[in-house]
């Protein structure tokens, strides 16, 4: 890929913390390094009507009104259909290394287990996102709805990648 990040910030939200409880920051690594953390205390069953979304939005300034949609948003759609498309060949690669989330080889089917997952300082390294990006400020709205509603928003400032 041509590009780089710094998470800017990552804010959580959960509308049942006894279903689902959500803790996220941003790590700084060192002086010039950053990465991020989750902790997820599962504690509901998913079914065919939980829904996952993602958008994603850009701008130069960095200024709340200024995002765009970008085109590289995940559409609502059911939470198994997630798992076995973007989860697996995007999320998981990008965050699996430093997480206890589950890895699937083989199609995903409900139920999701029950359990606290943590993601501890990661970095992600890119794979199954864009190769190119322009620079600037993103957003990703992450949302998952159903028995509970709950997700994250992360920003983060990326710039080219100095080879």
């Amino acid at each position: 890929r041509n590009w780089d990040y710094e998470p800017i910030s990552l804010k959580s939200f959960t509308s049942d913390e006894k279903l689902l409880k959500i803790q996220t920051k941003v790590d700084r690594l060192g002086r010039a390094e950053f990465a991020f953390s989750m902790t997820l205390d599962w504690n509901y069953d998913v079914d065919n009507t939980t829904m996952v979304e993602g958008d994603a939005y850009h701008c130069t300034s960095g200024d709340e009104s200024d995002y765009k949609l970008m085109p590289w948003s995940v559409p609502q759609q059911r939470y198994v259909d997630y798992i076995n498309g973007f989860y697996r060949d995007a999320f998981i690669k990008n965050v699996g290394h430093c997480s206890n989330l589950p890895k699937f080889d083989q199609d995903f089917d409900l139920p999701w287990p029950r359990g606290k997952y943590k993601l501890d300082k990661c970095v992600a390294n890119g794979e199954g996102l864009p190769e190119i990006a322009p620079e600037g400020y993103y957003k990703i709205v992450y949302k998952t709805t159903g028995e509970v509603e709950w997700g994250f928003t992360l920003i983060l400032k990326v710039t080219h990648k100095i080879i």
